[in-house]
């Protein structure tokens, strides 16, 4: 789990091809307990996990359902990439929840100067517009980012100057793709919501002639000619809405 605060950003030193995979070297000074072997870092938003490390570098592997998902596979040497290691139990949440599985890709539709922060507006995929809400929570490239205003298309989004300085985004020009991963918590609302709908569908009986007049809403005989030809209803239906109501005996002393 990551925060979507980058802690730096990182030069691809070199790109590796390999059978169905690459292999990235990046230059950037983890620490150790970072650069582990088998630690996980959020590379530009995608969780990738570390094959092998020095001081000044460490090595990843993309597979190929990764690069096909995301923008890792345009990777070439040179490229800056944004970096976070992944979140230690106690670690101040600053961001939000980010699991580094990009859910597709956003591309940037406009971007305009406020003074020395900038407004940029994302164009999302249809799928993935619903889960994205004003004042809500997305990632883009590994950054946490608040919504500002939400269209058809997409999303708007404020930078400040520090964000610009610290992450890769102010690299950012029209028609760029970036990784998107929509918020966590809006995914699984929507997943269980979703599957209380289809579940409350299923279990909805029939709406026939035969449960209206169970129910008490139809008269067993109206609508047919004749009345033997009316469906049979239990004489003892528990309604007794037509019975006539007993006299009650009035207290002399009334």
């Amino acid at each position: 789990m990551f925060t979507g605060l980058v802690r730096g950003v990182g030069t691809v030193e070199r790109v590796i091809p390999g059978a169905q995979r690459r292999t990235f070297v990046i230059r950037y000074a983890l620490s150790e307990g970072d650069r582990s072997l088998g630690a996980s870092v959020a590379i530009s938003g995608v969780c990738l996990t570390v094959v092998a490390s020095t001081a000044s570098e460490f090595t990843v592997e993309a597979a190929f359902e990764t690069l096909a998902v995301t923008t890792l596979g345009e990777l070439r040497p040179g490229s800056r990439v944004n970096l976070e290691p992944a979140l230690r139990l106690g670690d101040a949440l600053g961001g939000h929840l980010v699991s580094g599985h990009v859910d597709g890709l956003a591309r940037v539709r406009s971007r305009v100067a406020r003074g020395d922060a900038a407004e940029m507006w994302f164009d999302v995929p249809a799928e993935l517009a619903r889960y994205i809400a004003v004042k809500g929570s997305v990632c883009v490239d590994g950054v946490s980012l608040t919504v500002n205003a939400v269209d058809p298309r997409g999303f708007a989004v404020g930078l400040i100057p520090h964000t610009l300085t610290a992450t890769t985004l102010a690299d950012l020009k029209v028609g760029d793709a970036l990784n998107l991963e929509v918020d966590l918590l809006a995914r699984y609302v929507a997943r269980l919501l979703g599957s209380e709908a289809e579940a409350g569908r299923a279990a909805a009986p029939a709406l026939t002639r035969e449960a209206l007049v169970r129910a008490g809403y139809v008269d067993a005989a109206a609508g047919y000619a004749d009345n033997a030809a009316a469906p049979a209803v239990n004489a003892d239906s528990g309604d007794r809405s037509e019975a006539p109501c007993p006299e009650v005996p009035v207290s002399k002393n009334s």
